[in-house]
């Protein structure tokens, strides 16, 4: 049943929503993952709407970065996103200095827990963004995000069975090895 999806594309460009139709393609009772960490009331609104969206149907967890700590073996699990759980790890990691973090640890740390998690006999769904399509930032933190997630994505891409790229709604298939 092991199975891994990395669903990719800009911001809102329909992959949150190719990810929760997939999955219930596959299951009645899917797990949600959400890594975002709620900074304000509006955010958490947001939260709420999208968990009512979803319906009872889905089990809903909130992990902002030790994904492997849930057991969702033999679980068809949506996590929503990477993007948002690299964030939660770079400050995690972060001294508060104004300098630019050094992304390396955090990618490695990041690819060991995507190890621990994806060992388990699961169907994994995860989203993440193109955040490097777009021009370089002339903020040093953010160019070594993008590095961070760039990597991360390639990481991921590299040990999933199927990589879809969404653009504007429409699913473009890159890898599918069945």
């Amino acid at each position: 049943m092991k199975k891994i999806i990395l669903i990719t594309g800009g911001q809102r460009s329909g992959k949150s929503t190719k990810a929760e139709e997939l999955a219930l393609s596959m299951t009645d009772n899917p797990v949600y993952m959400a890594t975002a960490h709620v900074w304000d009331d509006e955010f958490r609104q947001r939260v709420v709407m999208h968990q009512q969206r979803r319906g009872p149907q889905w089990t809903n967890i909130e992990e902002e970065r030790q994904l492997s700590r849930h057991d969702v073996t033999g679980r068809v699990v949506v996590v929503d996103c990477i993007t948002l759980w690299l964030t939660n790890l770079l400050f995690a990691a972060s001294t508060g200095d104004s300098e630019s973090p050094d992304i390396l640890p955090i990618l490695q740390l990041a690819q060991q827990e995507f190890d621990r998690f994806t060992s388990q006999d699961a169907t994994f769904i995860f989203v993440t963004n193109e955040i490097g399509s777009g021009g370089v930032s002339a903020n040093a933190v953010q160019r070594r995000f993008t590095d961070l997630q760039g990597w991360m994505n390639q990481y991921v891409a590299a040990r999933a069975d199927e990589v879809i790229l969404m653009v504007s709604g429409i699913p473009v298939v890159v890898r599918n090895e069945k």
